[in-house]
């Protein structure tokens, strides 16, 4: 009986995370926040919040103990009532891009790994072309220094840098890499996370954990077209490259039915599970184009404008 590689790592890596044709798409994009957060820097966004800047937003009536500097005098002497100019702050943003670098995820050619190197390079340099804070970072269960916070168009190559030597193939489970990172990275902010989420001791609480530290949470689901389309035939014998695990099978029309039917089940209640807690929950095939996938798909569903 033939060990098929269908769950076995094929690596072909050789393409740049960006071109220079998907610089100059990706540039004219920002990323968006359905929350408020208070950033540590001022940044090149317009916040929801009123605040302090040279730009004029609104008024509201003076309360005890509001800054005498920012009353509208004028005002008081029209209307003989005390009133403070508002103006619209400008903030940065949190952007963390959290990718799965477990086994599966080197399935595939380019891998799904490769893919979510790409995703978070797009991403992430959209952040830096508005001063945004970006960082990346790998579930993992190796002990590696934190990355670096990036800020500003001039860390793009810093932060390829970063993407192209994250550490691979690890075997910490979703749940014990997010845990990770919520400790590592206190601060609100936006959250992709790109993974297969095929982990045997479920997604649930890895995601359950990010929406307790109340960051923005995106869920990209990344597959290989072998998965969704697998072209198997006849008596074969399946290694799960997560533990090794054996499945002898007989690849059959009604087979690949039922595998598809599981495989739709298995997507629509991870995207159950996220809509129940406000999550936008996003199905990728590697044979996408990211530019393409980021500039239109993600526009639609909020992340990107």
């Amino acid at each position: 009986m033939p060990r098929h590689p269908y769950l076995s790592p094929i690596v072909n890596e050789s393409e740049p995370l960006l071109s220079p044709e998907t610089l100059g798409r990706l540039e004219r994009l920002e990323l968006v926040t359905r929350k408020i957060f208070r950033g540590q820097l001022k940044g090149e966004r317009r916040s929801r919040r009123k605040g302090q800047s040279v730009e004029f937003a609104d008024y509201r009536n003076y309360v005890a103990g509001d800054d005498l500097r920012f009353i509208d005098w004028n005002m008081y002497a029209r209307f003989d009532k005390l009133f403070l100019r508002l103006y619209q702050e400008e903030e940065d943003l949190h952007f963390f891009a959290l990718l799965d670098s477990s086994p599966s995820m080197m399935f595939g050619e380019p891998t799904k790994f490769r893919f979510a190197q790409k995703m978070a390079a797009a991403l992430g340099y959209i952040g830096l072309c508005r001063s945004d804070r970006i960082k990346v970072e790998v579930l993992t269960d190796q002990i590696v220094p934190p990355s670096a916070a990036l800020r500003g168009k001039g860390n793009l190559w810093k932060l390829l840098r970063q993407l192209e030597t994250l550490p691979t193939t690890t075997s910490t489970s979703l749940d014990a890499g997010v845990k990770k990172f919520c400790i590592r990275n206190p601060g609100k902010g936006i959250v992709v996370l790109l993974s297969d989420l095929m982990d045997k001791s479920g997604y649930e609480n890895a995601i359950r954990a990010l929406v307790a530290r109340q960051y923005d949470v995106y869920v990209i689901q990344i597959f290989s077209p072998a998965e969704l389309e697998p072209d198997l035939t006849g008596d074969l014998q399946l290694i799960d490259c997560e533990d090794g695990d054996l499945a002898d099978i007989s690849v059959s029309p009604r087979l690949m039915e039922r595998y598809k039917a599981t495989l739709q089940s298995f997507v629509g209640e991870i995207r159950h599970f996220c809509a129940r807690r406000g999550i936008v929950h996003t199905v990728c095939s590697t044979a996408q184009d990211v530019d393409q996938l980021v500039a239109s798909y993600l526009r639609s569903r909020g992340l990107v404008r």
